[in-house]
């Protein structure tokens, strides 16, 4: 039997801090989480019926648990995210960091652990000093097949990298199943990167993560809330066009134009695939009947738990 934990878990979406918890080898005395989102709620009441579930983290006090062992949290990232406005606190959901501070001092748990996405630097900075600590940098790529770099700040002690485990898309891919592939069959101008082929379905030009798709033998991309990454699943033959073109402008690079592919060859990840990718158990956002959509957006918005787990398990209580 593990050593016993009591939990409040704040943004808990559909639990992942449960799952890692379970890895590292703690029992849940109590878990006691804040969400809105019903989808979630469901798929984390389906996996862990004893979920205490508090709602809207405004209005939750210390007065709703007792005697917390840890305080974490993933608080919404959209106004400090790179690929968003970078609004930062003016974001309201950026501002709901301010409610982890205020339960990481109205509860004084003995361990606390915050994650949000890479940001700039005055943000980070702000985070820190609330904190009290320095964030430290984990790419989940580590521990899964999923490029995903994040910033966790925690009181836990001992916090290093995790073991590389060397893990590729083709290590998760399905064999079987209803692929959605790529439907539009005048994708044009695909280009060659080390990583993913980027494409233009409507001949308006690329350069976002929903026009890129991954090679299986190597990582995906950061799993999106809105769209899931795809990935080349066949063959694809090139044939280089005879120059180098230099794309212009801040961050430029050379890269090389290369003729149309079959489209028929990139599909859409598998929510499956999608769980794997952020090493949740297969299966585990089926629970509580939500839709393919909710489950992809779940997925996005949440926790690698194996990074997760790699942090806890160096709490001692």
């Amino acid at each position: 039997m593990g050593l016993k934990i009591k939990v409040l878990s704040l943004f808990d979406g559909m639990s992942c801090g449960q799952i890692a918890l379970n890895r590292a080898g703690f029992e849940v005395e109590s878990y006691s989480a804040s969400e809105i989102d019903k989808h979630a709620i469901s798929a984390a009441m389906a996996n862990y019926p004893n979920t205490i579930q508090l709602g809207d983290v405004r209005l939750v006090s210390a007065l709703d648990v007792d005697n917390i062992d840890l305080l974490i949290g993933g608080s919404p990232c959209q106004g400090f995210s790179f690929a968003g406005k970078q609004l930062n606190f003016e974001d309201p959901r950026s501002k709901l960091f301010f409610e982890f501070v205020r339960l990481l001092e109205e509860t004084k748990p003995k361990y606390f652990l915050l994650e949000n996405v890479k940001m700039n630097q005055e943000s980070k900075d702000v985070i820190s000093k609330y904190l009290g600590v320095e964030p430290i940098e984990i790419n989940s790529a580590l521990v899964s097949a999923q490029n995903r770099k994040r910033l966790y700040w925690t009181n836990i002690p001992n916090v290093t990298q995790p073991e590389d485990l060397g893990i590729l898309l083709q290590d998760i891919i399905e064999e079987d199943g209803a692929f959605e592939f790529v439907p539009n069959s005048k994708t044009v101008n695909r280009v060659y990167k080390e990583n993913y082929v980027q494409y233009d379905v409507h001949g308006k030009g690329y350069g976002s993560q929903d026009q890129r798709a991954f090679y299986p033998h190597k990582k995906s991309g950061c799993l999106l809330v809105s769209n899931p990454p795809k990935f080349v699943c066949g063959p694809l033959v090139f044939r280089q066009k005879s120059k180098t073109v230099r794309a212009g402008g801040r961050g430029s690079y050379d890269r090389h134009e290369w003729d149309s592919v079959d489209v028929n060859h990139i599909r859409k990840f598998t929510v499956v695939e999608c769980e794997l990718l952020q090493t949740v158990p297969d299966g585990y956002t089926a629970k509580g009947g939500a839709s393919n959509t909710q489950r992809y957006k779940m997925l996005g918005n949440g926790w690698t738990v194996d990074v997760i787990a790699h942090i806890l398990k160096n709490m001692k209580l």
